[in-house]
């Protein structure tokens, strides 16, 4: 068993503190690793990653290489998970500075905090976000960090609902029958009570705020939304503000 404690560092990653000398050889070995291929996101694409190259970059054979990561997929998967770490413990270090009985508030902090760390880390984003990876296939292990932003929008949704702060006007027994199946599994994992429509309309607002956000980073918005200082900015306001409205929040 080893000897080292894991831990998180303050962006969200997943760490250890060595004990031993080997263990914090390993620890920075690794680490070197990562930001190297975390450089090769940013030249090549997360489909070009070799771990052949990475070593070459490092001074290493690929075969020491190896015996930190058995396969060009298992690096993926690592950094694939500390993207989505990074980013989970963004939004959830925003939104518990808020008052929990303003949801606008907490719903809105998420919101900026997620699109201020896609366009500080895009390569990062694109390889969560973007394109798949042919012939790459994410082990389960991706999907808890995957979910953190999601169940951090649906926890505050789910709190205005509990607290009877959200109307439930398209909460009707015809939509609710019509979503029991397709929200099946996102259901399982919220409070029993939770009006599908209601879920519905969380799962929306969680969508459109990744597509604001890709359509930004990848140009989508040129020469529709003006690039002026702020005007990005304004644009991603004013759809939090709709975003609050359709929710249910505001």
């Amino acid at each position: 068993m080893s000897e080292a404690e894991d831990q998180v560092s303050d962006d969200g990653r997943r760490l250890s503190a060595p004990r031993t000398a080997r263990e914090r050889a390993r620890a920075e070995i690794t680490a070197e690793i990562l930001d190297a291929a975390r450089g090769h996101l940013a030249t090549d694409g997360a489909p070009a990653l070799s771990l052949r190259a990475i070593a070459r970059d490092l001074g290493m054979a690929s075969s020491a290489l190896y015996r930190y990561f058995k396969s060009r997929d298992e690096l993926l998967t690592r950094l694939i998970i500390d993207a989505y770490d990074s980013l989970g413990a963004a939004a959830e270090a925003s939104e518990v500075t808020m008052d929990r009985n303003d949801l606008a508030g907490r719903f809105t902090v998420v919101c900026e905090a997620v699109r201020a760390w896609a366009l500080a880390h895009p390569n990062e984003y694109a390889l969560i976000y973007g394109s798949p990876v042919p012939g790459y296939v994410a082990p389960a292990d991706t999907v808890p960090p995957a979910t953190r932003v999601t169940t951090l929008l649906l926890t505050i949704i789910v709190d205005a609902a509990t607290a009877g702060r959200v109307a439930d006007a398209d909460a009707d027994t015809q939509d609710t029958r019509a979503l029991a199946t397709p929200l099946a599994p996102i259901r399982s994992h919220l409070p029993p009570g939770v009006p599908a429509p209601l879920v519905q309309r969380a799962l929306m607002v969680w969508t459109n705020l990744f597509g604001v956000i890709s359509f930004e980073l990848y140009g989508q918005l040129h020469q529709v939304v003006g690039e002026e200082p702020g005007d990005r900015d304004a644009f991603f306001a004013a759809c939090i503000h709709r975003w609050i409205r359709f929710s249910g929040l505001g």
